[in-house]
């Protein structure tokens, strides 16, 4: 009998679904399939930002296979579970998410799944938010913030890394920034730990900005292997 627990995982970039693909693969899961909605252009991550080669370039790094599939804002759902019946049809019935307790995320994770027979999981909920952080940090993940929103931080903050330091100075921030970036503060681009088989090679530019977030340039760079 088989009894392995296939499972996609919805692929940000960022530390919270880096996290979460970590502890679902520690509680058993397979994880065969990396899930990540882009802009209508096919070139960059819908939510985060990133260049949609530099999330490829990630999940080779890692070993997974990415699907990547373009929407609108308006047609996210509806691609989205477009996404999830294919999977459905190849016997993938699970999915993880990064969610940490923002409720109205959980809702939409559930009903979407449960319109497409998918179970969800989200390793993350209701986690504390330092817990998160240390355990991210402990692990040997490595990961540079990529944007920022101007609401809430400066273009100081753009490129750092996630370590000790980041997490003292953004808890000294105070209340009003959630130090996980829940809330869209920051976002950020992992690019190495557990769950790679090796680091991602990438090259840091400027920083540049729009009415509402910095962002940093970064460029993906062939990995060693050529692949």
């Amino acid at each position: 009998m088989n009894d392995r627990k296939d499972a996609f995982c919805s692929w940000s970039g960022g530390k919270e679904s880096a996290l979460a693909l970590f502890r679902a693969r520690r509680s058993g899961f397979t994880i065969t399939r990396l899930i990540n909605m882009v802009t209508e252009d096919g070139t960059h991550s819908r939510t985060h930002g990133l260049e949609a080669d530099l999330l490829y370039l990630q999940a080779r790094a890692i070993g997974i296979p990415l699907t990547q599939r373009r929407t609108t804002w308006n047609g996210y759902e509806e691609e989205f579970k477009k996404v999830l019946s294919l999977l459905n049809a190849e016997g993938i019935l699970q999915g993880v998410f990064g969610d940490i307790d923002m409720e109205e995320h959980r809702a939409w994770v559930e009903r979407v799944c449960s319109d497409c027979d998918v179970r969800p999981s989200l390793p993350l909920w209701l986690e504390k938010r330092e817990d998160i952080l240390s355990e991210f940090i402990d692990e040997g993940f490595k990961a540079v913030i990529v944007a920022v929103d101007r609401r809430y931080l400066d273009d100081r903050w753009v490129g750092r890394e996630i370590d000790r330091g980041f997490v003292d100075d953004i808890r000294a921030l105070g209340g009003d920034v959630d130090i996980c970036g829940e809330k869209g503060e920051y976002h950020t681009f992992v690019y190495d730990g557990p769950i790679f088989q090796r680091p991602v090679p990438f090259e840091r530019g400027g920083v540049r900005s729009t009415d509402d977030y910095f962002f940093l340039d970064i460029k993906a760079l062939p990995l060693k292997d050529g692949r």
